[in-house]
């Protein structure tokens, strides 16, 4: 799915090239429901050589689900992803 820079979860993500925790996605602004399930977000830009690529993108149906080991772990897995493409 293409989101506009800037919109949801996804698009402020890749839009400000950091990542977001999002405990519940229900009490972001602009949140975009591509998952009708989900409940939390944890969204990664992919970057290499200082361009965005696009975004890892995933998602709970349980509030709160992401911590601090999660994003540490999904960023670290986003740059080996972003060094093959």
């Amino acid at each position: 799915i293409r989101i506009p820079l800037g919109r949801g979860v996804c698009g402020t993500a890749a839009n400000e090239r950091r990542t977001l925790v999002v405990d519940d996605v229900h009490a972001f602004p602009g949140h975009i429901a591509c998952d009708v399930a989900s409940n939390s977000e944890v969204v990664v830009p992919l970057i290499k050589d200082g361009q965005l690529l696009g975004v890892l993108d995933v998602d709970s149906p349980l509030k709160h689900r992401f911590d601090d080991e999660e994003r540490r772990f999904l960023e670290r897995f986003a740059a080996m992803v972003s060094e093959v493409l």
